[in-house]
Order: structure tokens, then C-alpha cells, then sequence
């Protein structure tokens, strides 16, 4: 089948644009656009990164609860921005736990925790650990893991059918990536603003009741993947057995507010149609 949702992106107001979705067997029921165009990827790097720290978690580099970052910070508080680390630097605002301080920062410090734990530079760390294992041979990371990645849709399906349906993890440790860390715990999603509560899981942001939001109103609250700033999207909702991909280059901004609901709540009435 093809998902005619998904020419939606060609009224995106962007230069270029591709989308794909997939389900959790891996079959992807449509494309649309340049999915073999490497895009910057902005924070969606993030659950890249984060896989691949969980991976080094399951062979035993790395502890979830082990020191890393700050004092009295640990991997799992980096993961899940409450390591108290500011946004852009590394300096600390909060104590470890007590709020939802989206950091890239923290990012950086969980790929440098990581490099000199599994003594790999995390960039090669997480083509060993997750790109080459998926076949993702169009994504690199050569710089920062908060917000450095290059990819494509094609590549970032492959990621998407992993997460769920996992090869390289344990569904256990996949199920605790997109469970709520520290619940309760308030925030500001970028982009959004204040979020009580700004629920996160380990590396995946979690939809929940966030409003307003990024993915559509009948994106399910079990919804969980990530946005970036150079305008693109993975989501992932367990209730439609499916995940979408979206690429653009365009930075994100109020276009993009606008017309990704949207687009999400055709792609998943399309979904529940075809069901």
C-alpha cells in the first residue's frame, strides 16, 4: 500500500521534503520525496545516541545508575534531561532530578562518558553499536550526539522498525527507553514551552498529555520519538503499530507548528482506515 497522507509535505512550506512509515514488522507502507537525501537531523539525533548508550548499557560499559555528568548526576539523568546541566552549556542550573532541563549539554557529556568507558570516540561508538547492525550506511555522526546527525528517511526507517521491534536491545530495556523517567517532573519542551508535567523516557521524548505538541491530536499518549531544529520529526505510536519519518531543510519554526498536527492526524486516520 501507499500512504496518500503523506503527499501532504508537498504543501509544506519547504524546499525539500520526504516521509516514509513503517511498521513494527518492518514493512514500510509508503514513501514520499528524496528519501535517499541525507538531511541534517538536528536533536533527532538524540535516540540515536541515546540507542547506542543503551547498547553500551547492555554490554556492560556503563551502569544506567552510575555517575556521569554533574555531581550527583547519573547516565540515566543525562538521558533523560534532569542531570540540572543548562540547555547550550555546561554549567550546572538545578540539582540532579528536581526539573526537566532539556540540555544538550547533557547529551554531549553521555557521548563523552561513553567514549572513555567503551575507550571508542562516541561517533564511531554509535556506527558500530546501532548504524552498521541496521544497514544505516547514509547516517554519520561527526560532531556533537545532542544535535550533529546526518541521515535519511531510509535509513531512519530502518531505526524506526528497531525500536520497535528490537534486535540489538532487549524489548525490556526498549520498554524502559519509553517509560517516564523521574515522573512528574516539569519543564519546557523547546519550541512548545512549559510542560507540567514534561514527561521524557531515556533518550525518546514522551507525548503523554502535552499540549500543545508536535505530533497530532490522535497521536496516542504512549507516542514517544523526537523533533529537531533543522525541521524534522520521528515519531513512534504503539497503539498504531506504526512509526513516520519526516525530513525537511527548513529550520523548525511556526510553519512547522502549523502543519505537523495535521499531517500526523491524516497519516494515522489513514492508518486506522487501512487497519
Amino acid at each position: 500500500m501507499s500512504l496518500e497522507s503523506l503527499a501532504l509535505i508537498e504543501e509544506w512550506p519547504v524546499p525539500t521534503a520526504a516521509a516514509a512509515v513503517v511498521r513494527a514488522d518492518g514493512v514500510v507502507l509508503g514513501t514520499h520525496g528524496p528519501v535517499n537525501q541525507p538531511f541534517a537531523l538536528a536533536s533527532v539525533t538524540k535516540p540515536l545516541a541515546a540507542y547506542a548508550a543503551l547498547v553500551a548499557y547492555e554490554e556492560g560499559a556503563v551502569e544506567l545508575d552510575e555517575p556521569a555528568g554533574p555531581e550527583g548526576s547519573t547516565v540515566r539523568h543525562l538521558l533523560a534531561h534532569t542531570s540540572g546541566l543548562a540547555f547550550d552549556e555546561h554549567r550546572v542550573t538545578a540539582a540532579p532530578g528536581l526539573r526537566r532541563l532539556y540540555s544538550n549539554a547533557g547529551f554531549e557529556q553521555l557521548g563523552d562518558h561513553i567514549a572513555k568507558a567503551t575507550e571508542i570516540p562516541f561517533g564511531e561508538y554509535l556506527k558500530q553499536a546501532v548504524l552498521e547492525p541496521l544497514g544505516m550506511t547514509s547516517t554519520a555522526l561527526d560532531g556533537s550526539p545532542a544535535k550533529e546527525g546526518v541521515s535519511t528517511v531510509d535509513d531512519l526507517v530502518r531505526f524506526a522498525a528497531e525500536v520497535q521491534a528490537p534486535r540489538l536491545l532487549d524489548p525490556r530495556t526498549v520498554a524502559e527507553a519509553m517509560t517516564v523517567q523521574y515522573p512528574g517532573t516539569k519543564g519546557v519542551l523547546p519550541g512548545y514551552g512549559h510542560q507540567n508535567p514534561n514527561d521524557w523516557g531515556l533518550g525518546f521524548e514522551i507525548r503523554d498529555s502535552k499540549s500543545p505538541h508536535w505530533t497530532g491530536g490522535s497521536s496516542s499518549p504512549r507516542t514517544f520519538g523526537h523533533f529537531g531544529q533543522s525541521g524534522t520529526f520521528l515519531w513512534i505510536d504503539p497503539v498504531a503499530g506504526a512509526a513516520c519519518v519526516a525530513l525537511t531543510d527548513r529550520a523548525f519554526g511556526p510553519w512547522a507548528v502549523e502543519v505537523w498536527p495535521a499531517f500526523t492526524d491524516a497519516v494515522l486516520a489513514e492508518l486506522s482506515g487501512a487497519s
